[in-house]
């Protein structure tokens, strides 16, 4: 298995699901201007939509979009206790966590990196955030991830994308839930494997 990736992108919740299976894959960088990859690849050939995470499975085929490649990942590796059995009730909490955080999280996000949005919808985009990050903080008010006790594919996703906080200026002070939250996911040996291979941490 491959995974193309763009170094602290959202494909780092995928990278760091891989890690955490323990088992072999390599990867390899996309140049986002350029879209072509670390190895001479034309991306675009690889996933048309032009955006990472993309995955190359070992039959040579590809799978897109990071919800999905992170619940395919957990379910080709079940002894790494990334999901849980698909068909269950707790299957679907992880699923209902994946859809939020990517359309009501992740998505809010994005136009904080928008150099062209005017800056009276980013005051909007942030207010939105803090809304959708105090449901966060409450929820782990009495548990140390999202789906309990159990370190899942969603708080892979979800670190992934409040690592942006820094990047566009966003307070995480009054969400101290959270901000425990990611000095423990930060401290696991399969983030600081990923980070470090991406070139995020020395």
């Amino acid at each position: 298995m491959k995974l193309y990736y763009a170094p602290g992108s959202c494909a780092l919740a995928s990278h760091i699901a891989l890690e955490e299976t323990g088992q072999p894959y390599a990867i390899d960088k996309l140049n986002v201007p350029t879209k072509t990859t670390e190895t001479g690849e034309d991306f675009m050939q690889i996933n048309p939509k032009g955006y990472v995470p993309t995955i190359q499975l070992d039959d040579g085929s590809y799978l897109t979009e990071g919800a999905v490649i992170l619940q395919y990942v957990a379910d080709q590796h079940p002894s790494a206790n990334l999901a849980p059995a698909q068909g269950t009730m707790a299957r679907y909490r992880l699923q209902e966590w994946l859809n939020f955080i990517g359309s009501e999280v992740h998505k809010t996000y994005s136009p904080l990196f928008n150099k062209a949005v005017a800056e009276d919808y980013k005051v909007i985009a942030r207010t939105l955030l803090a809304k959708r990050l105090t449901h966060v903080e409450t929820q782990l008010a009495n548990q140390p991830y999202l789906m309990g006790d159990t370190f899942s594919i969603a708080d892979a996703y979800l670190f992934t994308v409040l690592r942006w906080s820094e990047r566009v200026n966003f307070d995480l002070n009054p969400f101290p839930n959270i901000q425990h939250y990611l000095t423990r996911i930060a401290a696991r040996p399969a983030v600081q494997a990923a980070m470090k291979a991406e070139g995020l941490i020395p």
